[in-house]
């Protein structure tokens, strides 16, 4: 199973993806710059799953937040 850890020792504490260097911001970087699942697998090695537990690490922190409209 394909997991986001932290590690100080590992990119100066940043989220990574588990047995890599690559860093959560750098694989959402890869997806808002436009490039598809199997080109990032090709480019960085990287399996489907572990670019699918970045989405899941990224979207468990708006999950359950709360937005307030304010009046203009």
């Amino acid at each position: 199973m394909a997991r986001v850890i932290i590690d100080e020792k590992v990119r100066h504490g940043k989220p990574i993806i588990e047995g890599t260097r690559i860093t959560v911001d750098e694989v959402l970087g890869m997806l808002e710059g436009g490039m598809t699942y199997d080109e990032i697998q090709h480019e960085y090695g990287l399996t489907k799953q572990q670019i699918l537990a970045v989405i899941k690490y990224t979207a468990s922190f708006v999950r359950g937040e709360e937005v307030y409209t304010i009046a203009a």
